[in-house]
């Protein structure tokens, strides 16, 4: 059983679909240990209080550096001997000291093909490009913005009739699957990085 530890500041549907995927056994051998959030009226909290799974509320501007702030994260992380940190629109850089404590053991998942349309509006960037084509990417974080080794990837064309909304719909459906996917192999020790590639064994 691998324990891990899901940060959110918003919503938390990809939360919910890890959950989900939990009950369901198609995600095995993995407990949420803990779900942190940067603000506390985020509704990810909510579902995971339903869920019966922990919750730490961890507000950056409480600390005088971003340091402090990491800090009492990992103090939390470690009290639930969490393994694996999955971010789930997390509205925050993670930082060095994090990085270091967590190397290879953050995942990231992005609503696009990356290296395309990084940062917080990739569904929106794609689009008003008039991309054929965007998707889903789940990578593993290092220091550079959505720029990590890439685990897993998939296509969403966008339709001729697509409105910013039906695309995003799309593309969430997406990530609910391919997410928990990458937390299995990860789980299930398939994962082995090399440089920049990421091999699944």
């Amino acid at each position: 059983m691998i324990k891990i530890s899901v940060f959110c500041s918003g919503n938390g549907t990809n939360l919910q679909a890890i959950i989900n995927a939990i009950k369901s056994k198609k995600l095995k051998s993995v407990k949420i240990a803990l779900v942190v959030s940067d603000n506390p009226s985020a509704y990810a909290l909510v579902r995971a209080k339903k869920a019966g799974i922990k919750t730490v509320v961890v507000e950056p501007l409480k600390f005088s550096t971003k340091s402090g702030f990491e800090k009492e994260i990992i103090k939390h992380l470690k009290k639930e001997k969490v393994q694996l940190i999955v971010l789930s629109g997390f509205m925050r850089i993670v930082g060095k000291d994090i990085l270091s404590e967590y190397k290879n053991r953050i995942l990231n998942i992005h609503p696009a093909l990356l290296p395309s349309f990084k940062g917080a509006h990739g569904i929106k960037d794609a689009f008003d490009y008039g991309a054929k084509v965007t998707g889903v990417t789940v990578h593993f974080v290092d220091e550079r913005t959505d720029h990590g080794p890439i685990i897993l990837q998939e296509a969403v064309p966008v339709k001729k009739d697509d409105t910013l909304k039906s695309l995003e719909e799309r593309i969430h459906k997406v990530e609910h699957k391919l997410y928990y996917k990458a937390i299995q192999l990860f789980a299930s020790g398939r994962l082995k990085i090399a440089g920049r590639e990421v091999e699944i064994i």
